[in-house]
């Protein structure tokens, strides 16, 4: 009797069993065809989108210096191709092709051509540039090196507020020739100290008659660049005498640690500029 129940209650389970697995397989391929036709919608309104993009980005680049510019776009991925003018197009494009809605991502494979300058004419244009651009107390405390190589300009030294870096970074970008730039310009650090020992080594070289030539150059030759109290005397005089005594008087000033003179004489080739 047993057996006989077992049996019927096998023959009632076997088919409930076999429907579930039918409905589960049944629903599974049901998604798998959802998940095709949501993958295949996808696909399509991604490309209609980049399409868009793209479409708006050769537009925002419609100006004449970006005429050998090309934009592609590929799931929201720019890439720029072609040639500028000047490094500060090529910065231009790729914020430009930034600012466009729908945009996650620019990959700048923009060359820079233009005007062929040797490195030696590159670095000394960009020096007068640099050092008549700003008058004043300014000019005198900065003291920031120029360094070229292929056409990539290296920045460095010090500056006494961000807003000069940002002016020197600004000029050598819009230079023919300039086909990149690294910027190390270090900002001096805050102190009141340091900006009572600046006024007063500029009155004592600056203001002291036998230097009084200097001070009528616009591009202040002598910059004095002070550093927690540490002066470092950079630019280039006249003669090794005009060194030497704008050593002694920058040396004289009270509060400072250490001076370190490191102006060229006109005769000989400057390492910071």
């Amino acid at each position: 009797m047993r057996s006989i129940m077992q049996a019927r209650m096998r023959d009632l389970y076997l088919p409930k069993r076999w429907i579930t697995l039918r409905v589960v397989v049944g629903i599974f391929l049901l998604a798998c065809g959802i998940t095709a036709n949501a993958r295949a919608l996808l696909s399509a309104t991604t490309a209609a989108q980049d399409a868009q993009m793209q479409t708006k980005i050769q537009s925002a680049l419609k100006d004449k210096k970006y005429r050998n510019v090309t934009a592609s776009v590929s799931k929201g991925v720019v890439t720029l191709s072609g040639k500028v003018d000047l490094y500060v197009y090529k910065l231009d494009a790729v914020k430009i092709s930034r600012s466009v809605d729908g945009v996650h991502l620019v990959l700048d494979n923009l060359a820079v051509g233009g005007s062929s300058v040797s490195d030696q004419k590159l670095r000394q244009e960009l020096l007068e540039k640099i050092q008549t651009n700003r008058a004043g107390f300014g000019q005198v405390f900065d003291a920031i090196t120029v360094q070229v190589q292929d056409g990539v300009v290296t920045l460095g030294g010090h500056a006494v507020d961000p807003a000069t870096i940002e002016l020197t970074v600004s000029l050598v970008e819009s230079m023919p020739g300039v086909r990149g730039i690294a910027n190390k310009i270090q900002v001096d650090p805050l102190s009141a100290m340091d900006d009572q020992i600046r006024m007063a080594e500029f009155n004592a070289i600056y203001n002291y008659s036998p230097l009084s030539e200097y001070s009528m150059v616009p591009a202040r030759p002598i910059r004095i660049s002070v550093q927690n109290g540490n002066v470092t005397l950079y630019g280039v005089v006249g003669t090794q005498m005009d060194k030497d005594l704008v050593g002694l008087r920058a040396s004289q000033v009270s509060g400072i640690l250490r001076v370190t003179n490191d102006l060229m004489v006109a005769s000989t080739p400057s390492k910071k500029q």
